[in-house]
């Protein structure tokens, strides 16, 4: 037991001091949260929300994009109209000044970075990567706000032959509730 006792609580106290430091920085009163701050993390709460997700005159699926972490994080939970899902982690790095997702479904993964253009619009470049083929894709997202207030959402893929980025999902969010 003497054994046990000293292997496991000197890690147990340090991964306590470690942990202090990162606790009290979080609970300083008075001081706002960086990512809360810092209008560079609140680049992309305009996709923020409960959605119904519209292609053409059909709804096609529904996303829930939350904010988490103290605003440093953006959750996104995909399910679409036959009970596919996906998820993405959406974060700014303060390192690259960049936005990045990481999308992940059963289909592929997609991790691509960016940020908004002269036009407020997010535009992500990056790869996809799909789980059956293991062939991997340059894509781009791009996030629309529209003056209605809702999301025209644009995903594209380039052609490897031709070049050309051509579309893969092109929809519409509206706020639930909204209409």
């Amino acid at each position: 037991m003497k054994r046990l006792h000293n292997t496991i609580f000197p890690c147990l106290i340090l991964a306590t001091a470690m942990a202090l430091p990162v606790a009290q920085a979080q609970q300083t009163p008075n001081t706002p949260h960086p990512c809360q701050a810092n209008p560079a993390y609140r680049a992309f709460d305009f996709w923020v929300g409960e959605w119904d997700v519209i292609a053409g005159e059909q709804q096609v699926g529904t996303n829930v994009i939350s904010r988490e972490e103290g605003g440093c994080l953006l959750l996104e939970q995909w399910t679409s109209a036959q009970g596919g899902t996906g998820q993405s982690y959406n974060f700014y790095d303060p390192e690259s000044g960049l936005w990045r997702q990481v999308w992940v479904s059963q289909a592929f993964i997609i991790d691509y970075s960016g940020g908004l253009d002269d036009n407020g619009v997010m535009v992500l470049e990056g790869d996809a990567v799909y789980h059956a083929s293991g062939e991997r894709h340059p894509f781009r997202g791009r996030w629309t706000p529209q003056a209605d207030g809702t999301v025209l959402q644009e995903l594209l893929q380039k052609n490897a032959e031709t070049g050309e980025w051509a579309p893969v999902f092109v929809a519409t969010y509206h706020r639930k509730g909204k209409g």
